[in-house]
């Protein structure tokens, strides 16, 4: 594992070589977590569990709790009813492939958590999802930004299951591993409690760069 992380940053900086070094090591890894591909404009899946149960659109919710003043639980119909946001960025995966352009739809997270009204001093925002396992974070500032959304719609189509559906994370300035799939939890902390990858040696904050059009002036 501590290899396949290795190879993973490596990945960043000299792109086709080391994905391929990535691809030769996934024909013998178990786990399907180097399930990894030398960029070419496509989008790669992936899964740190063996399976994540479909959702069906009609009983997903989505639990937003922690330090705020009014917990909510949303449906997808509810979601639709706040302000809808659409964006267009690429992704970015911090082994090197990178798919360009993609038309994200959905609601920005600064509104929901507008909606829920965060406590004065709260940090931070962490995400869960419903695999079970998989968890991220940011900032306060990060998550205030208006080029993250809780997505409900990639390329003018619902969130595939596979692309993390029906609710996904998408974090636009920052690798693809930030943008948690199957979000079903948002929740205000005091401080950032690092994710699933940053327990496994990911950076906590994953700037891509001036490659997506780097702004780190949080919205006010």
């Amino acid at each position: 594992m501590l290899g396949l992380l290795g190879l993973a940053g490596v990945g960043v900086l000299v792109g086709a070589r080391a994905n391929s070094a990535l691809t030769t090591i996934a024909a013998k890894d178990p786990t399907g977590l180097t399930g990894l591909i030398p960029g070419g404009g496509r989008f790669r899946f992936y899964s740190v569990v063996n399976k994540v149960e479909r959702i069906p659109p009609e009983k997903y919710s989505l639990t937003v709790d922690g330090l705020v003043d009014r917990p909510l639980r949303l449906s997808l119909t509810e979601l639709s009813r706040l302000p809808q946001q659409e964006i267009t960025k690429d992704v970015q995966c911090v082994t090197g492939w990178r798919v360009p352009d993609v038309v994200w739809g959905g609601v920005l997270l600064a509104d929901v958590l507008a909606a829920a009204g965060v406590h004065p001093g709260a940090g931070a925002v962490q995400f869960g999802s419903s695999d079970g396992v998989y968890t991220e974070s940011l900032t306060m500032e990060q998550a205030m930004r208006a080029d993250v959304l809780v997505a409900t719609s990639m390329n003018s189509e619902p969130v595939s299951h596979d692309h993390g559906g029906p609710v996904r994370l998408y974090v636009a300035p920052m690798y693809f591993y930030k943008s948690s799939k199957w979000l079903n939890r948002i929740t205000v902390t005091d401080d950032v409690i690092p994710g699933y990858w940053e327990e496994r040696g990911y950076a906590v904050d994953a700037w891509v760069g001036r490659s997506n059009g780097r702004d780190d002036t949080p919205v006010v």
